[in-house]
């Protein structure tokens, strides 16, 4: 009875831990898709994070998701910038940032739900979805801190939100202009008065 409840709930394929690949996390560029590093046909598991890099959330979680690729050799880890890759989130309903999904295959199968985000809730999560076991001399380290990651703010405009407010004050001056009950206030509009 109580070893089915500690079932694992995704049964991943563990892949070689040989190769380029070892130990990194790959993070995917405006380029490229998601869908082209997920394989439907095989059953192996990716753990992707949804992060942007000037959410501090996002900042303060990097040198931990940075370490994990250490601790389960046999599982791939990807990361995308969710402001560039928009239909990706919408598509996985990742509306708030940092948000992590395991991957079977091409399938999301669980999605990281707790708001301590350290190398030890990660480790407990990915235990507790497939089963596979982390190597216990795994801890955070100050190249975990520099990348691939970054666990510092970038600052920067977003030229999509500055546009969107640029776009709705002119049209508030257009409207404005436009309404007959404010054309009194504008110089040189003679109004008429009907007696």
């Amino acid at each position: 009875g109580t070893d089915s409840a500690k079932a694992p709930k995704v049964s991943c394929e563990e892949r070689n831990g040989t190769g380029p690949s070892r130990f990194t996390l790959q993070i995917l560029n405006v380029s490229q898709d998601l869908m082209e590093f997920l394989n439907p046909n095989s059953s192996d598991c990716t753990l992707v994070l949804f992060y942007t890099p000037w959410c501090r959330f996002s900042a303060s979680l990097a040198p931990h998701f940075n370490s994990l690729p250490r601790a389960f050799p046999t599982l791939r880890f990807l990361a995308l910038d969710a402001s560039q890759h928009s239909s990706l989130s919408t598509r996985f309903g990742t509306v708030a940032v940092p948000n992590i999904l395991l991957f079977q295959g091409a399938k999301p199968m669980a999605r990281f739900n707790h708001t301590d985000r350290t190398l030890e809730t990660l480790k407990d999560f990915i235990f507790n979805q497939t089963g596979i076991e982390a190597k216990s001399d795994v801890a955070v380290t100050k190249e975990d801190w520099e990348g691939p990651l970054p666990s510092v703010l970038t600052k920067g405009i977003d030229w999509l939100l500055l546009f969107s407010l640029l776009f709705l004050a002119s049209f508030v001056m257009y409207a404005t202009v436009r309404t007959e009950s404010i054309r009194w206030l504008i110089p040189g509009q003679e109004h008429e008065h009907q007696e």
